[in-house]
């Protein structure tokens, strides 16, 4: 006997069998238990059959993993032929061989959340008979007519993380292309923070913490937290300029609502340069070791010069420097992979766009020092070009891969990487690739510039660039910056667009465009390979798990000043200095975006420390503050109210620590204001 003839003896008799077993009548049959009908009982996920009433699927109870628990699902017969969605596969022998698996052959996993999720099947008119079932609930044809386009809904039975197709008892049993499973990628809809674990006292607690902060002189928030493809809660509080440049409360500022617009800060690195690099790499058109002169050009490596001060005005020691020769060596064989890991050698922050250096401690008379790497502040495409020829000749301040040191020239570097790549601006690229597609309108570079007003957004600074007048440079803003990115390199270098800063964004769609970190698309659109997402968020090495490729990890709790002690090791994200913040965490399908524009306040005193500003002395601006909180008694019924006063009372004696030895406790300096507001919040 032939193998095909084997095969189509042992199909027959598997039919025959079935027929007898559990036939139904139609296209698909519905497994039953022994003397069980199917009105007595209920086929539940897990495979068991309970003995209650059956449910359609209409009826939505959930199952411990959030899936329903339903006896059918009832396909739809669809005019034409099945739309081209991302995921596609083809039965019998999915993956294109016969395996030795065998039952591999008929089943396939895709990633969704359960109460979504609709599937489209192609049945070739040849087939006479198959099996379908999603997570294990069979498919139900009611009829004999199988070929055709069919819609299924699976929203009844999807469930929180892998969902499973099986394709089975295809007859006739030769077919090579019986069946295509077209599948979307999830996308986000509505829920409570209830429904998907959250308990709301824990969102009770954070808003009354902003809120109190606010009151004693924080400056605005707004939060969004979307858990198992649901936005469950958003949020805004505070003005969108809280402060006028004196340092006095703005009392005619409107409020910022929701839609209102934040400078992201260092948060563009993620979702400019590494997700345009994610889809590069996903569609194969670039190589993470592809050398930085592929893309720049030799001059990136030759144009190099030696600089004796270094961005602190202090002078560099010649005995000390590396001979510039070495240094061209090094720039010449820089690699995508070396920049997004942050090693590449470059100096933190080379201030290209400041005419002087600031330098601590001046001698009476004395001005700060020449910037040898200064290349104009114009904010225009013309200082824009001054500033790439000077990035080539920047040179390196340490072997590359021999150490890590976070450097906002790497993105910037990155960012033109991406530009030569695609032909398109860096803004252009990203809208068209990303921000169109999953109809994110409000998530822009340079706001002004695309519909939105200076009170759309909230503020940053009070006196432009100059930290209260510290600062007192040719071509820097002095006024409120409002809808202008902060970030000076990022407005005065790069004319407002740029790899390493300059995204506006608010909370919401930025929550929706980082759920694509968990599956790798959304609805029709396919970004990034799990694989190419497995390589930016895995740890760069065992000494420095806590990197990916430019993503923050949480690693052996090394970031939970950001995500928290109870994320998991595999929780990324990345924070913004203008107070900027998000997470995500793969095992709990958890995302936070939490904004504040805590730089919108007084500089606390600009001879002590220029970078510290009233809004820093508030929990408030921690950001980690709002994971930690959160996670508190997620998935869990108990009940956390003592467990949050508790901590309440924890919070007014820490926050005393951070008062300054030197400040009276009577006195309206912020950290004191700090304790006096969770004083407040342990009283609400």
């Amino acid at each position: 006997m032939t193998r095909k003839k084997i095969i189509a003896v042992t199909m027959a008799i598997i039919t025959m069998i079935g027929s007898v077993s559990c036939n139904n009548g139609s296209g698909a049959s519905e497994p039953s238990g022994e003397g069980m009908s199917q009105s007595d009982g209920v086929l539940q996920s897990d495979g068991t059959v309970s003995d209650s009433t059956a449910l359609t699927s209409s009826q939505n109870e959930k199952g411990s993993d959030g899936s329903a628990l339903v006896s059918s699902l009832k396909p739809e017969s669809v005019t034409g032929s099945a739309p081209n969605l991302p995921i596609a596969v083809t039965f019998p022998d999915w993956k294109g061989y016969t395996d030795n698996t065998l039952a591999m052959n008929s089943m396939y996993s895709f990633m969704g959340y359960h109460g979504q999720g609709e599937i489209f099947l192609d049945i070739s008119k040849e087939v006479e008979d198959l099996r379908i079932y999603v997570n294990d609930i069979p498919v139900d044809f009611e009829g004999d007519a199988l070929a055709g386009t069919w819609k299924l809904d699976i929203s009844p039975c999807s469930k929180n993380g892998e969902n499973t197709i099986q394709v089975s008892n295809i007859s006739p049993s030769d077919l090579s292309e019986a069946v295509t499973v077209y599948i979307p990628y999830p996308e986000v809809i509505a829920g409570t923070p209830e429904e998907e674990g959250i308990h709301p006292e824990t969102l009770s607690f954070i808003s009354d913490l902003i809120e109190t902060d606010i009151e004693n002189g924080f400056t605005s928030a707004q939060l969004s937290v979307i858990r198992n493809g649901r936005l469950v809660y958003e949020n805004a509080w505070g003005k969108t300029n809280s402060y006028l440049p004196d340092g006095t409360p703005n009392t005619d500022s409107p409020m910022v609502t929701t839609d209102t617009l934040y400078d992201l800060a260092s948060v563009t690195k993620m979702f400019s340069v590494d997700y345009a690099l994610q889809k590069l790499l996903t569609d194969g058109e670039v190589s993470l070791d592809a050398k930085i002169t592929e893309f720049l050009g030799e001059r990136f490596a030759t144009d190099t010069i030696q600089v004796m001060v270094d961005s602190k005005g202090e002078s560099k020691d010649p005995e000390t420097l590396t001979d510039l020769d070495t240094i061209k060596s090094w720039k010449a064989e820089l690699t995508i992979r070396d920049l997004l890991m942050h090693q590449g050698g470059f100096p933190a922050d080379p201030k290209y766009c400041a005419p002087y250096l600031y330098k601590e401690d001046l001698e009476d008379g004395e001005y700060y020092p020449e910037n040898p790497l200064f290349a104009g502040n114009g904010a225009d495409d013309k200082t824009r070009q001054a500033t790439i020829d000077m990035i080539c000749k920047t040179p390196l301040d340490y072997e590359p891969g021999t150490q890590t040191v976070y450097s906002d020239v790497d993105y910037m570097i990155l960012g033109l990487v991406v530009e030569s790549i695609t032909g398109k601006d860096l803004d252009s690229y990203l809208k068209e690739t990303f921000y169109d597609p999953l109809e994110l309108d409000h998530i822009t570079y340079n706001p002004l510039d695309h519909g939105f007003t200076p009170d759309d957004c909230a503020a940053t600074e009070l006196n432009g660039n100059t930290r209260d007048g510290l600062l007192d440079f040719d071509g820097f803003r002095t006024d409120t910056i409002q809808g202008q990115v902060h970030d000076e390199k990022a407005w005065y270098s790069m004319a407002g667009v740029s790899g390493h800063a300059g995204l506006f964004s608010n909370a919401t769609d930025l929550a929706k465009l980082a759920t694509v970190m968990l599956s790798g698309g959304y609805g029709e659109h396919k970004f990034f390979s799990r694989n190419v997402i497995d390589i930016f968020t895995s740890p760069k090495s065992v000494d420095a798990a806590n990197w990916g490729l430019g993503w923050w990890r949480q690693g052996d709790n090394q970031r939970v000043w950001y995500f928290g002690t109870q994320a998991g090791s595999g929780t990324f994200g990345h924070q913004g200095w203008t107070g900027t913040l998000v997470m995500i965490d793969p095992d709990r399908q958890l995302v936070i975006v939490y904004l504040t524009n805590k730089i919108n306040s007084p500089v606390t005193d600009n001879q002590v420390d220029a970078n510290k500003f009233n809004g820093n002395w508030y929990t408030a601006s921690t950001l980690g503050f709002v994971a930690q909180i959160l996670s508190i008694g997620i998935d869990s019924d108990t009940d956390i109210t003592a467990q949050l006063q508790d901590l309440k009372e924890d919070m007014i004696v820490e926050a005393a620590k951070l008062v300054p030895e030197d400040v009276s406790m009577d006195s309206d300096h912020p950290a004191v204001r700090n304790v006096q507001s969770k004083e407040q919040l342990a009283n609400k």
